[in-house]
């Protein structure tokens, strides 16, 4: 697996990925890491995806629990995890875009630029 590989994606595709999360009430929280984690190979990503997992594995027999007053804790770790979730997409699970100009000089080295030659540009 290499380590560089890239998941780059704009706003439009974060956005979807946190509407999906929101959308489905946290049932589907797990898709976009387990998305990310297929495409990219990182540890960090399989961790990420693993950790959802559990959550989901935890809350939902947590939920299916009958209780007349409601459970407070499990509708507070809910919305914290949904909130991690959504903020995790749109800023620290995709890499930002390469900008076209950057992957169009991809193995130039900089340097400085040359300025005009000295003496009379119309005697050359």
């Amino acid at each position: 697996m290499s380590v560089d590989k890239r998941l780059e994606a704009g706003w439009a595709q974060r956005i979807a990925w946190s509407v999906l999360v929101v959308a489905s009430l946290g049932l589907l929280v797990w898709v976009p890491f387990l998305y990310a984690a297929i495409r990219r190979g990182r540890g960090s990503d399989w961790g990420a995806f693993a950790a959802f997992l559990l959550y989901e594995l935890v809350t939902l027999p947590w939920a299916t629990v009958q209780s007349d007053a409601g459970d407070p804790v499990l509708g507070a770790v809910a919305v914290v995890t949904l909130a991690m979730a959504v903020w995790l997409l749109l800023f620290a699970l995709f890499d930002k875009r390469t900008p076209k100009y950057a992957r169009a000089n991809a193995g130039r080295t900089p340097g400085p630029v040359p300025g005009p030659a000295p003496g009379n540009p119309y005697l050359r």
